[in-house]
This record gives structure tokens, C-alpha cells and sequence, in this order.
């Protein structure tokens, strides 16, 4: 067997690929490995809106129990509520059940830590190896030490007042939309902004547990890019199907992705004497326009591999401030311990109003360099072709010589689905597009 989990935990077409028979097996590994020497343990458990939720949710949580653990239920709730709640009520891990941005037929499962944090590669390890060895030597309980199911009735309002408070002031004045992706998000975010004054529309926020994400949310941001304008909103405000990411929509219905949310943040805490060393983190799929922004700023760039998890290892280890991802998952390190896509969105509002401008002004302190992103469908034993294939290493050389230092190919197997991202910047649209496209082509014939 290959590394079970993936970049963000463990993902795969629910019933199909992530089984309940998996999952029952995760959730008795995992209670394992994260509640050693604790008395009676505690883990939360948390799902997104998609249908397989309620399937990988008994089963997880049937695994949890067979070893004596408590279960507590915190229904649908973000990714990041989860993380925070494991310390607000003194868990000892957290499970969140959700595919983030994918579509409706795959499902996932993250464990967090008693800190909020994602799991080191080492204990993941730990928890694939008991699972690959049968549990061999693992006692089971019975009678009275088999585990317990509570239900955390108020874990949504618990988490919706501690983002509030994570801003200084409100936000009354402006006109807000959200587009909740009909995800985990769907009841949080706009009782987040009601609560702070701001006059909210709320779009895609009907859950059915199939349209999660489906034309919507931060991966499809067309519908609130338009609503926006129609409505006269100051900015609007898009979250994946657990919210853990958020871009934004400028008044104008213009996009404004992690790359510019993060470049803005920076420079608000810069100013207020709040950003460690003058540095923000980010990842190597940032777009070199925020590397000559930042400089030109003043500002300093950490750059990590991607995966909002080595984005948190740097900003741990260096006391950092704040860093994320272009896709919108932002950390706010005096906030939470992984990305946030409520409170990313509560603090890009406050920006804008503490600062009286626009957003489409507070973005055009930088210029995106033309991007193109082409996805590569491959089994997963070809994900590192662009590593060992001479040719496709030999024609990724000839574009990158091409470039003259003014651009840049980053190839990416995605740790979640099989696919290989292929991603040029330049100075030339049609120039990369055609490169992109190429190189996407001669991948597909070695696969055929």
C-alpha cells in the first residue's frame, strides 16, 4: 500500500475509494495514536454538508468508541471550528469529514491535534501503520469502557463568537455579500457578519448534500463576481465546502484572490506594528507579482511547499504573523491554527473599512503576472513523470530557457486527486498558455 493520507488528510470517492470500512478503521487508528495516556479520551467530530457525510460519520465514530474514546458530535460546522474547539473544549483530537473544495462524490478525513494543529507526517504514519498491521496487540474494551456519543449543541454559536472577536470594532456600514458554496459555511458566515453590523446577501446557502461547491464558492466565484455588482455590495466573499479558504470580489465584480488577501493583510499589520520580522508566508504556487510587490513594500517573503500545513510549520517556527495560499486559505496566526475562511473574510472587511477605500484600491498595490493553470488527469504511479521522463524534463528545460528569467514552470502532482498541475507565469499570455499545453500534451501521450 501507498502513503494513506495526502496533503490534507485522507481523500477519496466516498464508498468507493474512502469506505466506511476505511473510515471505521481511521477513526480507531486515530483515537489511538492522538489519545495516548489520556484518562477517557475526548475527540470532536465534524462533516461538511456533502451526503457520503452522514455514511464516513458513523463509521468514524463506531471506530472512536471501540477503543473507549468519547465521540462528541459537532454536526456541520467549518474545518477551522474544528480546530478551534478542540481547545475551547479541552479535546484531546479533532476529526473534520470533508473533501474541502472537491466535488460532491469525494469525501475526506483530517485529524487535528489537541493543539488544533494537522498532523505531522510521523503520526500519520503511525496511524496507516496500525491500520496495515490489523491492529495486532491492540486490546479492545468491552462492558462499561466502550466509548460514548455526546452531541456539542452549541458548537456553531461557540465558534461564530470567538471569529467576531477576533476584530477590533465592526463592520457596520458596509454592504456584504457571501457565497457559502452550500457547504459548511452556510450558517456561520453570515451570523458572523450579522453579528457585526454589516448589511448581508447570502447566496448558496441552501444545502441538499449534493450541490456542495456545484457552481459556486471560491472555485466557481462567477455567480457573487456578479452579484456583487448587481447589488452594489462594497465586496463579497467566497468560501470552499469547508470553509477553510475565502477569496474575494472587489466592488467592481473583480476577483481578488489569496495571493492579493494576503499582500493586504501583510501590509494593514506592517502598519499597525503587528507583522513579525515584516514577513509573510507563502507558497511556491504564489504568483511572482506578490514577490515585486512585496519587495518594493517592504516586505519580506517565506516561501514554502504547498499545503497549508508547511505554511504553519514556517509560521511556527519563526513566530510569523501571517501567510496562506493563493487559493484563499489564509492563517492568521493570533486567530487559529489552520486556514479560516470566516475569519480571513472578517479581517479583509475590516481592512477595508478601517482603511476608508475600496477593495479594488487596496488591491492595486499588485499586479498579477499572467498565469496559466493546466490539470493533467494521471494514475498515481505517473505523478512523477515530470521528475523521471527525459523528455518532458528535457522540453520543461527548453520553456523554462525560453522564459529569459521572466517567468516560471512549476509542475505539482495534487496530494488530494490524480492529477499533475502544471503552472507557467511570463510576460505573455498566449506565450505560456501555448507552453502549458504543450508540455500538458506530451504527459498525455506518455500516459495513453
Amino acid at each position: 500500500m501507498g502513503r494513506m493520507f495526502g496533503t490534507d488528510g485522507v481523500r477519496g470517492i466516498a464508498n468507493s475509494e474512502l469506505t466506511p470500512e476505511l473510515a471505521f478503521q481511521l477513526g480507531k487508528a486515530g483515537a489511538l495514536v492522538l489519545t495516548k495516556g489520556a484518562h477517557k479520551p475526548k475527540i470532536l467530530v465534524a462533516k461538511d454538508t456533502r451526503i457520503s457525510g452522514d455514511l464516513l460519520e458513523s463509521a468514524m465514530v463506531a471506530g472512536i468508541l471501540s477503543v473507549g474514546a468519547e465521540a462528541v458530535l459537532l454536526g456541520v460546522v467549518p474545518t477551522p471550528a474544528v480546530a478551534y474547539l478542540v481547545r475551547e473544549y479541552d479535546a484531546d483530537a479533532g476529526v473534520m469529514i470533508s473533501a474541502s473544495h472537491n466535488p460532491v462524490e469525494f469525501n475526506g478525513i483530517k485529524f487535528f491535534n489537541r493543539e488544533g494543529l494537522k498532523l505531522s507526517d510521523a503520526l500519520e504514519d503511525e496511524i496507516q501503520k496500525l491500520i496495515e498491521g490489523d491492529f495486532e496487540g491492540v486490546s479492545v474494551p468491552t462492558g462499561k469502557d466502550i466509548g460514548h456519543v455526546s452531541r456539542a449543541e452549541n458548537a456553531t454559536k461557540d465558534y461564530v463568537a470567538f471569529a467576531v472577536n477576533t476584530l477590533e470594532g465592526d463592520l457596520s456600514g458596509l454592504k456584504i455579500a457571501l457565497d457559502c458554496a452550500n457547504g459548511a459555511s452556510y450558517l456561520a458566515a453570515a451570523e458572523a457578519f450579522e453579528k457585526l453590523g454589516a448589511e448581508v446577501f447570502v447566496i448558496h446557502h441552501e444545502p441538499n448534500g449534493v450541490n456542495i461547491n456545484e457552481k459556486c464558492g471560491s472555485t466557481h466565484p462567477e455567480d457573487l463576481m456578479k452579484f456583487v455588482v448587481e447589488k452594489g455590495c462594497d465586496l463579497g466573499l467566497a468560501f470552499d465546502g469547508d470553509s477553510d479558504r475565502c477569496l474575494a470580489v472587489n466592488e467592481k465584480g473583480e476577483l481578488v484572490n489569496g495571493d492579493f488577501i494576503i499582500l493586504i493583510a501583510g501590509l494593514y499589520l506592517k502598519e499597525m506594528g503587528k507583522l513579525k520580522d515584516d514577513t509573510i508566508v507563502v507558497t511556491v504556487m504564489s504568483n511572482l507579482g506578490l514577490m515585486l510587490a512585496a519587495k518594493e513594500l517592504g516586505l519580506k517573503v517565506s516561501i514554502t511547499a504547498v499545503g497549508d500545513r508547511y505554511v504553519l510549520e514556517d509560521i511556527l517556527l519563526n513566530n510569523y504573523s501571517i501567510g496562506g495560499e493563493q487559493s484563499g486559505h489564509v492563517i492568521f496566526k493570533d486567530f487559529n491554527t489552520t486556514g479560516d475562511g470566516i475569519v480571513t473574510a472578517i479581517q479583509l472587511a475590516g481592512i477595508v473599512k478601517k482603511k476608508g477605500k475600496t477593495l479594488s484600491e487596496l488591491a492595486s498595490v499588485m499586479r498579477m503576472l499572467p498565469q496559466v493553470l493546466v490539470n493533467v488527469k494521471i494514475p498515481n504511479e505517473f505523478k512523477n513523470i515530470h521528475e523521471v521522463d527525459e523528455e518532458v524534463m528535457d522540453l520543461i528545460r527548453e520553456v523554462e530557457e525560453s522564459l529569459e528569467g521572466k517567468g516560471r514552470v512549476l509542475i505539482r502532482p495534487s496530494g488530494t486527486e490524480p492529477l499533475v498541475r502544471i503552472m507557467l507565469e511570463g510576460e505573455d499570455q498566449d506565450e505560456i498558455n501555448a507552453a502549458a499545453h504543450k508540455i500538458a500534451d506530451l504527459i498525455k501521450s506518455k500516459i495513453a
